[in-house]
C-alpha cells in the first residue's frame, strides 16, 4: 500500500499564515482521504504496487477504463498534496540560491518577475484546482491544473505547488484567496524546490 508522508513540521508552526486548524484539517482529513481512497480501489484490482506514485500514473493504461477515472483523481490527490505540504515550512527559506535561482533568473529576469509571474497565473483559475512551477524537460514553466489533475499526466515534472482548493485557506482566510496567495511566500521552502529542481534536471540530462 502507498503510505503516509509525515508533516516535516508541526501543525502550529506556520502561523500566523495558516493555523494549525486549517493544517490539522487538511492534512488529516482531505490529504489521507485520497490516500485511503486510492489505496481502496486498488486494492479491490488487487494491485501488487508495482509502481511508486508517478510510475502509476504514466501506468494508468494498465488498469481497467472503469477505473482509471478513479485512480487518477486519487494519486493526482496524493502527489499534489504531498508536494504542496513538502514545499512550504517555517524555516523562512523564502529566496531561491544556486542553480534553481540562475534558471528563474534566466527565465523570468528576476525572482520579484516570476513571484509576480506566479501570483498573477494562479489568479486565472476558475474552480478548484492548483498552481505549479513545473520542469518541461529542463525548462521552467508556470501552470494551472484542475480539481486533483497532476502535471506528470502532461510529462512535466511538479517541483512547486500552491494548492488552491478552498480547504486549503478558507477557515483562515475566507472569501480573501488573493491574501492567501501573497502569503504563500512567506512560507514557501525553496531550499526544498532548488533540491527537486537540481535532482530532476540531473535526471533529464541523464537520459
Amino acid at each position: 500500500m502507498y503510505k503516509l508522508m509525515p508533516l516535516n513540521y508541526e501543525y502550529n508552526a506556520l502561523e500566523p499564515y495558516i493555523s494549525a486548524f486549517t493544517i490539522n484539517i487538511h492534512y488529516n482529513k482531505h490529504y489521507q482521504k485520497y490516500l485511503k481512497k486510492l489505496n481502496d480501489t486498488l486494492n479491490s484490482l488487487k494491485y501488487d504496487y508495482r509502481y511508486n506514485l508517478v510510475d502509476l500514473i504514466t501506468h494508468i493504461d494498465e488498469f481497467p477504463l472503469a477505473d482509471r477515472d478513479t485512480i487518477l483523481y486519487n494519486a493526482g490527490g496524493v502527489l499534489n498534496h504531498e508536494l504542496y505540504f513538502s514545499n512550504i515550512s517555517p524555516n523562512k527559506n523564502n529566496q531561491p540560491t544556486g542553480k534553481l535561482k540562475e534558471a528563474i533568473d534566466k527565465k523570468y529576469g528576476s525572482f520579484d518577475n516570476f513571484k509576480n509571474e506566479f501570483i498573477k497565473t494562479s489568479g486565472y483559475l476558475t474552480g478548484s484546482g492548483y498552481t505549479f512551477l513545473v520542469l518541461n524537460k529542463n525548462e521552467l514553466d508556470i501552470i494551472n491544473t484542475s480539481n486533483q489533475d497532476t502535471p506528470y499526466l502532461y510529462g512535466l515534472i511538479p517541483i512547486m505547488s500552491l494548492d488552491l482548493w478552498e480547504h486549503a485557506y478558507y477557515l483562515d482566510y475566507q472569501n480573501d484567496k488573493e491574501n492567501y496567495i501573497l502569503n504563500f511566500f512567506e512560507i514557501v521552502d525553496f531550499e526544498v524546490i532548488g533540491k527537486l529542481y537540481e535532482e530532476n534536471t540531473q535526471k533529464n540530462t541523464l537520459q
